[in-house]
């Protein structure tokens, strides 16, 4: 706790209005000997169970899905969350991200039974549970002697999770809860001994939680598997109930307190996903370029045409940046948990409020990361070629499997508005001050430009310069957006995704450059040179994104001189005073990447 309460910890989403110093981020050079053993004997897990059996997978061989489930479970990476009292390992935040990026590569399938499993499965239990209901069922989900699905999307009811059909009656005899309905995309069903199942209590505002056993003899029965694009050996099924029983001991939390866990469990989720999608970035990165270096065109390894080093430095810098946000946020995590542990919380408020904290970045991971690992498995494809369009490599499958990533944990689109709306939300509630910072930037829009030359002569002096100016961009466009529509501004969908897509690239770029210049101040700048490199390209790409998006912003919704003001003040804050050497930049990230054959950082 020292090292914690020796920092700054930023609430969440106060990154847009605070500058974060860079000891103040973890990165993933700063695990410790026991996270570092941690990653390696889930490497060595999934090297020797998953990936050397790809094609089970692929052959939609759920059995054998549920035999690594098994494995996984004696090896104790299902309960790594979970902890100690319940038969778990009670490891921290980050550890937890840590196995769930490392074991999560192998395929889409394994990776989303696990996830499915330990996330949403289970802690919904171990953080809304009654202790009773903790003893009873944790140890079992830790050890993987049981397995847990969540049943809360209903033919009508999707990303509108509280508009479920599903209904709960309490019995005559008051002992009992009689579950009827339909849910459907229920990842684990097929061989999941416990349901976590949301219904409708009467004409109840929210839904509620239950813990219901999986008994065929009890109202319970599963639709035929679904058939897949991807993640073909997840068993996915409909479940449906009729006059299931449930005891009335089963409730999770309270009545009506569905729609909260519901939620909650998903910010957990949402962040888990991003951490799953990692190691297939690094995965597929090392398996294109070691195939560019063999594959040869024109007497030449395609690995040296700038093209393909365009993709691989591309490819490179996405994941690094994935992995600086995702293990940036993991921390905040861990120590505001942990703030919260001291102070007298609860296990499970700690982590409930902790977690819950950091939704606004757990958003923002699910969507960049997930469309990264998407862009990462296309670009894959296209250094193979035609190859790359066969089930022979690799690449196809994992191309199909990155594609779910943009839709489970609540679909990128909703995920976008939900960032923008929660920061509002966290505005008018007095925990994340807009206002001042977006009153300044409306006066400086007004004021005249200094034009004195900056003196750039530390390491991302510039780049922090840009960084905070791109910070004034989106309080200038959010800002007068709220001003404008007020509680209405839900309703400009469109705006609200140009808003987070100015949100989300600030976090990764600062996040990125800040992991860089950390390491570069206890490594040396010579030593990260490549780190470097990644971080100021990917700056460069967020500030094309941010001023496209800017620009289709304001127009949407200023007419007239405080239009043109603000496309002025769009222009000013998004100038380099030196634009990088894009095509350097990509040629020393592509070179070392060449050179180790393998995404090496």
């Amino acid at each position: 706790m020292e090292a914690t309460q020796e920092k700054e910890i930023l609430r969440g989403g106060q990154f847009l209005v605070k500058e974060t110093k860079c000891e103040d981020i973890f990165t993933p050079e700063d695990f410790n000997e026991e996270q570092t053993m941690m990653k390696e004997a889930v490497m060595e897990f999934n090297d020797r169970e998953i990936i050397a059996h790809r094609e089970r997978f692929e052959k939609k061989d759920y059995a054998f899905t549920e035999e690594c489930m098994k494995k996984a479970g004696e090896l104790g990476f299902l309960g790594v969350a979970v902890p100690e009292e319940y038969g778990g390992l009670g490891m921290g935040f980050v550890s937890t991200m840590l196995v769930c990026d490392y074991i999560s590569s192998g395929t889409g399938s394994f990776s989303t039974a696990f996830g499915a499993h330990t996330g949403i499965g289970t802690m919904p239990i171990t953080l809304y549970g009654t202790e009773e209901q903790k003893q009873k069922y944790v140890p079992k989900l830790a050890t993987g002697e049981w397995f847990g699905a969540y049943c809360l999307t209903e033919p009508g009811a999707g990303s509108d999770a509280n508009s479920g059909k599903t209904t709960a009656e309490l019995t005559a005899d008051g002992k009992h809860y009689k579950i009827n309905g339909q849910k459907m995309w229920i990842s684990n069903a097929g061989f999941c001994q416990l349901f976590i199942v949301f219904a409708r209590l009467e004409d109840d505002k929210n839904i509620t939680g239950f813990i219901v056993e999986n008994d065929p003899s009890n109202g319970i029965t599963l639709g035929e598997e679904e058939h897949k694009l991807g993640i073909r050996a997840s068993s996915t099924r409909q479940v449906f109930f009729n006059d299931c029983l449930v005891p009335v001991e089963n409730m999770l939390a309270g009545r009506g307190e569905g729609f909260k866990i519901a939620m909650n469990a998903l910010n957990v989720g949402r962040i888990k996903l991003a951490a799953a999608c990692l190691d297939s970035q690094r995965r597929i990165i090392t398996t294109g370029v070691q195939y560019a270096n063999e594959r040869k065109q024109f007497k030449t390894p395609i690995a040296d045409f700038g093209a393909i080093k365009a993709k691989i430095a591309e490819m490179a810098t996405s994941a690094y940046a994935g992995e600086s946000a995702s293990y940036r946020a993991a921390k905040n995590i861990e120590d505001r948990i942990a703030m919260r542990v001291a102070a007298g919380n609860t296990h499970q408020e700690a982590e409930l409020k902790g977690v819950e904290e950091y939704a606004i970045e757990c958003s923002i991971l699910k969507v960049a990361v997930s469309e990264d690992v998407q862009n990462c498995a296309d670009e894959g494809i296209q250094i193979f070629g035609g190859m790359g369009f066969s089930e022979e490599t690799p690449m196809e499958a994992a191309w199909r499997d990155a594609r779910i990533a943009r839709i489970y944990e609540g679909t990128n689109e909703i995920n976008r508005m939900l960032s923008v709306g929660m920061l509002v939300k966290k505005a008018m509630k007095g925990h994340v001050d807009l206002l001042g910072p977006a009153m300044k930037v409306a006066d400086e829009l007004m004021g005249i430009p200094s034009f004195d030359v900056p003196n750039y002569s530390e390491l991302f002096s510039e780049e922090k310069e840009m960084i905070a100016k791109l910070k004034k961009v989106f309080l200038m466009v959010a800002g007068s957006a709220v001003q404008k529509y007020g509680p209405d501004l839900e309703q400009h969908q469109q705006l609200l995704m140009n808003a987070s897509n100015i949100l989300i690239e600030i976090y990764m770029a600062e996040s990125a450059i800040l992991r860089a210049e950390k390491n570069a101040k206890r490594f040396g700048e010579d030593s990260q040179e490549v780190q470097i490199a990644m971080a100021r390209l990917y700056l460069f790409k967020a500030v094309e994104i941010i001023k496209k998006n800017g620009i289709e912003g304001v127009v949407s919704f200023a007419e007239g001189d405080e239009q043109k003001m603000m496309l002025m003040g769009l222009k000013r804050f998004t100038k380099y005073a030196n634009y990088p050497n894009v095509v350097a930049l990509r040629n020393t990230i592509a070179e070392k990447v060449k050179a180790e054959n393998k995404y090496c950082f």
